[in-house]
């Protein structure tokens, strides 16, 4: 019997527009951007709805698990007056920038007929209405079935949340504007993304595109005259001046702050156009309304001006704000500390200067085998500098049986007469040359260890590799402009063709550059 009655209330609800939900935890959300990070819930509301958002809240049933239903009327205009026969009415702007609202249960319950519902793009005032909200341990197959009904129509002001009709046996809050403003002030300064650079930006979302959209007002009201604050409201790395135009009007202009407090501090401004905030007395209280905000930005900016106005000089996010920075500024050190241990270890202690440090060349290679001869070597006149490259190129040409060689040794001659190296020698990297060296039958074919750490880490013996493959790449540095690039790799390059010999080698060159 009792199925039977609910297949006639769910035939009766779809001919009357009703759609079922299925709830869950007594709630159901209200969204227009699916998705959007918000308001904790409890923070702001009454027993029929909490704010969650710019673009959402959270609907309060009465039944904790099941089905409830919901129907949702867009209207052309306010709606004159409150409707009768409802136990609950509450009401709250959104901003829908897609022009599509869901309604949906809170562990994921849908109705095709609320999702993606039409509503206009903008501001839209949403009035829920709630009846026979009774909870099942106390509901019976005799009870209508709980309903819900959502009326929206369009506005050009974020004003707040209020409760139109007080359901009698519902629960009082406590409101926490407070810990509302300082989620809104974060919203408008968040961290820049953590997201690696090299990946690709994530894909925009359509239900947050506000092209085309005016900006908006955000209206706030009090009974009694207040101060509205003037002069600098703090943000972290930026900060909001407020200044008097006249004794009614103030501008609000976003700025980046004299003295930023995180190490690497935000630049960029929530709105580059400055807004007009207007302050009207009048016979039913105090008025304040800031004129021409984006409207992605006026819920954030209302719960501001909500704790602004009833606490001037409070700045609850100053307090999150710092500890996030601290908590950079603790991040930046270890990193820098964890940078310069690792350059260490690459240079062999402190790093070189900025010019050797850029140089495409082999001096990270080479300092960690001697750090005193890089340095030694950066520190000689460029005249020196090409001495100690053909010194080297002659030294490995020696050690790797290549000095004898004709065309090797017609090579190496002219460029300690200040001649350039062959044209084999210097395009394509000197890959002619480098082919020319592995197939003359005069060429020996010797091996030598391959030493790769300095004694800071200790040394270690790789595979062994052909000798004169090692030693020829000290005669092609000498085509290098720079004389300090052919100096460096020169230098390594014999080093390393010296094998085990290689200490012996790096004291000949300390003492041919004395």
């Amino acid at each position: 019997m009792g199925d039977e009655r609910g297949e006639d209330r769910q035939i009766a609800a779809s001919a009357s527009g009703w759609a079922r939900l299925f709830v869950s935890y007594c709630q159901y959300g209200v969204s227009a951007v699916p998705g959007a990070s918000g308001v904790s819930i409890y923070t702001l509301g009454d027993d029929l709805l909490h704010l969650g958002g710019p673009s959402h809240f959270t609907g309060f049933c009465g039944i904790h698990t099941g089905w409830i239903q919901v129907r949702v009327r867009v209207l052309p205009e306010p709606p004159a007056e409150a409707d009768a026969g409802w136990d609950a009415i509450s009401e709250a702007t959104l901003w829908c920038p897609s022009g599509r609202l869901s309604v949906v249960g809170l562990m994921g319950g849908t109705a095709e007929a609320l999702t993606d519902v039409v509503v206009p793009r903008g501001l839209i005032r949403v009035r829920v209405h709630a009846r026979d909200r009774l909870h099942e341990t106390v509901r019976t197959d005799d009870d209508p079935p709980e309903r819900h009904e959502l009326h929206i129509w369009a506005v050009s002001e974020e004003t707040p949340w209020r409760t139109v009709l007080a359901d009698p046996p519902g629960r009082s809050w406590d409101q926490k504007p407070a810990k509302a403003a300082e989620w809104a002030m974060l919203s408008l300064v968040p961290r820049p993304s953590s997201r690696p650079a090299i990946l690709p930006p994530p894909p925009s979302d359509p239900y947050e595109d506000d092209t085309g959209l005016p900006r908006v007002a955000v209206v706030r009201h009090r009974p009694a005259p207040v101060e509205a604050p003037a002069g600098v409201l703090p943000a972290g790395d930026l900060e909001v001046r407020v200044e008097r135009v006249d004794g009614e009007t103030l501008k609000w202009s976003w700025v980046t702050a004299d003295e930023p407090i995180f190490p690497h501090p935000l630049v960029t401004l929530p709105d580059s156009e400055p807004s007009i905030v207007r302050l009207m007395s009048g016979p039913g209280g105090f008025t304040l309304r800031h004129e021409g905000v984006l409207g992605r930005h006026a819920f954030a900016l209302g719960l501001i001006w909500d704790h602004l106005l009833d606490a001037a000089g409070s700045y609850p996010w100053m307090q999150t704000l710092r500890a996030q920075a601290a908590e950079a500024m603790a991040q930046a050190e270890k990193t820098r500390r964890l940078r310069a241990e690792q350059e260490a270890e690459q240079w062999g202690g402190s790093p070189p200067s900025d010019r050797v440090r850029g140089l495409v060349s082999q001096a990270r290679s080479l300092a960690r085998i001697d750090r005193a001869l890089l340095d030694r070597m950066e520190a000689l006149p460029a005249v020196r500098q090409r001495e100690a490259a053909c010194w080297a190129a002659r030294r490995a040409m020696r050690v790797a049986g290549l000095e004898n060689i004709g065309w090797i040794a017609e090579a190496l001659a002219a460029t300690e007469d200040d001649h350039p190296l062959p044209s084999s020698f210097t395009e394509k990297s000197g890959a002619t040359a480098f082919n020319r060296l592995l197939s003359d039958p005069e060429v020996p074919h010797t091996t030598v260890p391959l030493r790769h750490a300095s004694k800071a880490f200790g040394t270690s013996s790789g595979t062994e590799i052909l000798q004169q493959a090692v030693a020829f790449p000290a005669l092609l540095a000498l085509a290098n402009d720079d004389p300090l690039v052919a100096a460096i790799d020169a230098v390594y390059n014999a080093a390393i063709a010296h094998g085990d010999d290689l200490d012996r080698f790096l004291a000949d060159a300390h003492d041919a550059l004395t």
